[in-house]
C-alpha cells in the first residue's frame, strides 16, 4: 500500500477488526512517522511544555496511538520515544486486556469499563475528561490506579487528544484504610465497648457468653488490622512468608466457623463439601485463610438471606484447589471488573477482597485465582495452589 501524509490514510487489514467497544482500526507505521514529525514542527513550544510536566503525558491521533511521549512519559515506561510511537495507552502500560485482541487496547468487552478508553473518546468529540482508570499489568500481579485527563487539541486540521495520566495508588490506599479504621474497626471496637458496659451493669463477675463474645471481638479487630498491614507490605514487596503444612480438613471448618458467627452471615448457612482423602499442601497458613476468608465474605455479602455459602477443597494432580460457590449471578459489568484494585460494588474505598485474594495468592503463594458466574451455576471462586511450595 502507498502512504500518503493525509490524516484520514489508515492501514485496513484484509477484512476489519472486530472490536467489542472502540473502533480497531491503527494507522500505518508510516503515517505514524509523518504524524509525529508535523507535532515537533508545527507545535516546538507545545513539546517544550509537555517536557517540562511532571507528569506522563502523551499525544495521540484519532487513532488513539501515541505520536508524541513527554520525557516523564518515556522515564516511567523505560522506552524511548520512537518505540512508543504507535502504541496505545493500555499497550504502553502493558494492560493485561491490551493484547487479548488484534485490534489492540480499547477493543476488548473489558475496555468498554476503562475510564482511560472513555476519555479519549469523549475528547474526540471535542470535550475535555478526567475518569479514573485501573489497570492490571500484563504478566505481574500489580495494578494501576490512575487518575486521567483527555484534553482535544487540533493540529493543522487533525484532531488529536493530550493525554495525561497521574498514579493514585496511594490517594486509594488511604481512603481505603480510612475506611477499614473509621468503619470495621471503629465498629468492632464499639461492639467491645458495648459488651464490656454489659459486663460492668450485669453484676455477674464472669459471665461466660459475653466473655467469649469479647474474645471473639477482639480477635476480630487484631485480624483486621493485621489484613490491612499485610495488604499495604503485600504491594511494597515487603511481605515476609511462613512455610507450614497445612490441612484442608481443618482449615476449612475453621474458617467457616469464623463466619458463622458474624452478623454478615444472619439468615445464611454456610457449609463445607465434603472432602474424600487426606489433602495436604505446603503453603503459608495465614495468607491462605486470609485468601480463603475473602472469598466466604464476598459470598456472603453476594447471597440473599435463606440462601447457601459452599466451602470445597479438590485434589488435582500435583496442585489443590479451594473453592467458595455462591447462588448469585454477578452483572456483566462487575465480572469485567472484579480483580481491579479499587472497583467495588459496596462504594468507594471498597474492593480490595477480590484484588488482595489475587495478590497474595499469585505475588507470593504461587498460585492462581479464577471465577465463573453464569445462570444456573452461581459464583464460583476457585484459589489453586501447588502441593509442595518451590522456593527458588
Amino acid at each position: 500500500m502507498t502512504a500518503t501524509n493525509h490524516p484520514d490514510t489508515i492501514f485496513m487489514p484484509a477484512k476489519p477488526m472486530s472490536t467489542a467497544f472502540a473502533p480497531a482500526e491503527r494507522a500505518h507505521s508510516e503515517l505514524i512517522a509523518a504524524q509525529a514529525g508535523r507535532f515537533l514542527a508545527v507545535s516546538p513550544e507545545m513539546r517544550a511544555i509537555l517536557d517540562a510536566v511532571p507528569n506522563p503525558v502523551v499525544v495521540l491521533n484519532r487513532y488513539r496511538q501515541i505520536i508524541f511521549a513527554n520525557r516523564s512519559t518515556m522515564a516511567l515506561l523505560e522506552r524511548n520515544n520512537g518505540q512508543l510511537l504507535g502504541l496505545r495507552p493500555g499497550e504502553a502500560l502493558n494492560c493485561v486486556h491490551a493484547y487479548e485482541t488484534e485490534g489492540g487496547c480499547g477493543t476488548t468487552a473489558f475496555c468498554s469499563t476503562c475510564g482511560a478508553v472513555r476519555a479519549i473518546l469523549t475528547s474526540q468529540r471535542g470535550q475535555t475528561d478526567v475518569q479514573e482508570c485501573r489497570i492490571i499489568v500484563r504478566g505481574s500481579s500489580d495494578a494501576l490506579d490512575l487518575r486521567v485527563w483527555a484534553v482535544p487539541y487540533q493540529m493543522d486540521g487533525e484532531n488529536l487528544t493530550i493525554f495525561t495520566i497521574h498514579d493514585i495508588r496511594d490517594e486509594k490506599r488511604r481512603r481505603a484504610l480510612e475506611r477499614i479504621f473509621f468503619h470495621d474497626v471503629l465498629n468492632t471496637a464499639g461492639a467491645i465497648s458495648a459488651s464490656t458496659e454489659i459486663i460492668l451493669d450485669s453484676g455477674v463477675e464472669k459471665p461466660a457468653e459475653i466473655l467469649q463474645m469479647l474474645g471473639a471481638l477482639a480477635e476480630r479487630l487484631i485480624e483486621e488490622i493485621k489484613s490491612q498491614r499485610d495488604l499495604l507490605s503485600a504491594e511494597n514487596n515487603e511481605l515476609a512468608i511462613n512455610l507450614a503444612v497445612v490441612d484442608a480438613h481443618d482449615l476449612l471448618p475453621s474458617v467457616a466457623d469464623n463466619y458463622r458467627q458474624r452478623p454478615i452471615a444472619e439468615g445464611r448457612t454456610i457449609q463445607i463439601a465434603p472432602i474424600a482423602e487426606p489433602l495436604t499442601l505446603v503453603s503459608d497458613p495465614t495468607l491462605l485463610r486470609r485468601v480463603l476468608s475473602n472469598m466466604v465474605k464476598n459470598a456472603l455479602e453476594a447471597t440473599d438471606p435463606g440462601g447457601t455459602v459452599t466451602l470445597g477443597c479438590r485434589a488435582d494432580g500435583d496442585q489443590v484447589e479451594f473453592w467458595v460457590h455462591n447462588p448469585a449471578i454477578m452483572p456483566r459489568d462487575v465480572r469485567l471488573q472484579i480483580f481491579q484494585r479499587s472497583f467495588s460494588t459496596k462504594g468507594p474505598g471498597r474492593g480490595l477482597g477480590t484484588y488482595s485474594m489475587k495478590l497474595l495468592s499469585e505475588r507470593y503463594l504461587q498460585g492462581k485465582v479464577t471465577f465463573e458466574s453464569a445462570p444456573g451455576v452461581g459464583t464460583i471462586f476457585r484459589a489453586t495452589y501447588p502441593r509442595e511450595f518451590h522456593v527458588s
